[in-house]
């Protein structure tokens, strides 16, 4: 198994999938805005830890309905411009204009950022309402995509459902939209959450089995607490693995057990996906890097001890 490798600091010259390409599995995490002075801070504690593991990259969601745009572009473009990190901005159709999207799009740029994750988004009513397009803006993730790629020179990703998007009628049917979004230019894509992976590696062999070579890179997510299940359903709009229910379920009235059992989850999710041939991990911290720089350390244990 080969463990990802901390980058070496430097000019920020090299898109995603240049690092990919050339440095072997990546790691990278996921930040959300905050919504307080208090949460900010805590951020930027997690921040500047993750930045002493020298990560391939970071990232920066938008909130449900595309409600916090205004707070990714600034922690996205601060995270640029006073940290070691390469960003990557994420960017969603919800509630915006084409000409709003392209005004993101150019602070993005004069922030120095060149990797966008392109995003149709869940629909503004939340999970189960109708999609609605803005009478002025775009349908579809493609369309996104091939706008992105448009107004200058930047690379783009997309997102990947091994559990199939609540909107789906099957994986083919996913595998198909990575498909039309590598063709309007997507280099790379990132998953949900991955709790079951086998479904990630049908939705990978179903991409190439279709004459594309897109890397797709596993989300991963330690549970360090019960209710982060429920949670992360509701918000995905998919089904957990049935044994990470049980194995964290077993545990749930021990906070600690509840922890230590999630970081070891992820640690074995994390070996096999590597194993696997996964280009890299994509870790969703919740704003608290700690659990995720667990894995993170048990992947290099494992590495030495082979």
């Amino acid at each position: 198994m080969t463990v990802p490798r901390p980058q070496a600091i430097g000019p920020r010259g090299r898109s995603i999938p240049q690092m990919l390409e050339e440095d072997g599995p990546s790691f990278s995490f996921e930040f959300f805005p905050p919504k307080s002075d208090r949460a900010e801070a805590l951020l930027w504690e997690s921040i500047r830890r993750v930045e002493q593991l020298r990560p391939t990259f970071v990232s920066v969601t938008y909130g449900a309905g595309g409600s916090t745009r205004d707070r990714t572009v600034r922690i996205t473009g601060r995270i640029e411009r006073e940290t070691t990190l390469t960003t990557m901005a994420h960017l969603t159709c919800v509630g915006s204009s084409v000409s709003e999207l392209r005004q993101v799009v150019g602070a993005y740029a004069d922030a120095g950022i060149r990797n966008v994750l392109a995003l149709r988004g869940d629909p503004a009513g939340g999970l189960g309402a109708p999609w609605t397009p803005h009478r002025d803006g775009l349908d579809h993730a493609d369309q996104l995509v091939s706008m992105v790629r448009s107004l200058g020179s930047f690379t783009v990703g997309v997102a990947a459902f091994p559990d199939t998007h609540p909107e789906s009628a099957d994986l083919a049917e996913d595998a198909d939209a990575i498909v039309r979004k590598a063709d309007a230019g997507a280099q790379f894509a990132i998953t949900q959450m991955v709790t079951d992976v086998d479904a990630y590696l049908r939705l990978r062999d179903l991409v190439a089995g279709r004459g594309r070579s897109i890397p797709i890179i596993p989300g991963l997510m330690p549970v360090t607490a019960y209710g982060q299940l429920e949670r992360m359903t509701k918000l995905n709009g998919q089904p957990l693995a049935t044994d990470v229910l049980d194995r964290i379920g077993a545990v749930k009235d021990d906070p600690d057990a509840v922890r230590e059992t999630g970081v070891q989850i992820c640690t074995e999710h994390a070996t096999r996906l590597l194993q696997e041939g996964a280009p890299g991990l994509h870790f969703i911290t919740m704003n608290r890097s700690t659990a995720s720089q667990e894995v993170f350390d048990n992947l290099r244990a494992v590495s030495t001890r082979h």
